[in-house]
């Protein structure tokens, strides 16, 4: 059976978006770990699968290249509500979708009737052990953590989903390839983690090097942008409550931190293309349409 795709990038963190409000892919995973691979099939960072919601105007599931499900993805769910805008199915500017890590509320830019770029209110960053979680008992900021045998200095948080943030001197000369899945699959961090190489450019500008969970290195990552800028705002490193210059090798991002740990990010999402892929039909079966919109009661988790 053929389903229609999307694919969508904010900042090269590439995602393939299935509108499933009137069909339902049955296993997920699986799909994910067929059609992300790049050079054999559609290729992306992982799927996102739009769904109907009883408390927003859209859910969203993630799937990430091995098959795991993400909590939450602050570029693709920007791209959720772009979609959702410029496919005409919630026509306004402002747009709540459900995840894992709760309602999430996105702003859109528009320009001659088309998104251009969007802000999303990712809630509050956290480093509580419980919430990213680690198994140390008090939060990690600048903590050393054997590695592979070496010492490592790292920082970790929750943005809806844990982070493991590293200042470098050099992200050109990290080894990503090599530290990346050590720091993932590290003992400390039970769900695994998430890995960010930081550069401190300047007090409002961050390079980053990003490897995500359960996808390995990635050409950016929203919430990974606002971990490392939670993170280098608590350390001293950037100023609170000022834009805060996310680059990654993919394009760039803007990251706000409020001294609450209040995170807002903004960035462009891109749509790609359009596209048809084969799925075997027990995948795939339909549901009943139906649309709802968030009560203005609902808040970001």
């Amino acid at each position: 059976m053929k389903l229609k795709f999307t694919k969508m990038h904010g900042a090269g963190n590439d995602y393939i978006f299935f509108d499933c409000t009137a069909s339902e892919i049955k296993d997920p995973a699986s799909t994910a770990v067929r059609i992300c691979k790049r050079h054999t099939s559609v290729g992306g960072d992982g799927i996102v699968i739009i769904l109907p919601s009883d408390i927003a105007d859209a859910r969203m599931r993630i799937f990430n290249t091995d098959g795991s499900e993400a909590r939450m993805c602050g570029n693709a769910v920007r791209c959720v509500a772009k979609y959702l805008y410029d496919n005409n199915i919630i026509k306004k500017t402002d747009i709540s979708v459900e995840t894992l890590s709760g309602v999430k509320y996105i702003s859109l830019s528009v320009r001659n009737g088309e998104n251009v770029a969007a802000t999303v209110d990712m809630g509050y960053a956290s480093v509580s052990p419980l919430l990213v979680p680690h198994l140390f008992d008090e939060p990690m900021l600048n903590t050393a953590v054997a590695v592979n045998g070496t010492f490592i200095s790292m920082s970790a948080i929750s943005v809806g989903n844990p982070h493991a943030v590293i200042f470098v001197n050099d992200t050109e000369t990290v080894d990503v390839d090599e530290i990346g899945p050590a720091v993932e699959n590290h003992k400390l961090f039970p769900d695994r983690t998430n890995v960010e190489f930081v550069k401190v450019t300047d007090r409002n500008t961050l390079c980053i090097r990003v490897w995500e969970r359960g996808s390995g290195e990635t050409l950016a990552c929203g919430t990974g942008a606002c971990a490392a800028a939670a993170v280098a705002a608590l350390c001293g490193y950037c100023k609170y409550s000022e834009d805060i210059r996310v680059i990654f090798p993919g394009g760039e991002l803007t990251v706000k931190v409020d001294p609450d740990l209040h995170v807002h990010l903004t960035g462009e999402c891109v749509k790609a293309f359009d596209g048809e892929v084969e799925l075997p039909i027990i995948e795939v079966s339909s549901r009943q349409k139906k649309r709802h919109t968030c009560p203005p009661s609902i808040q970001s988790a």
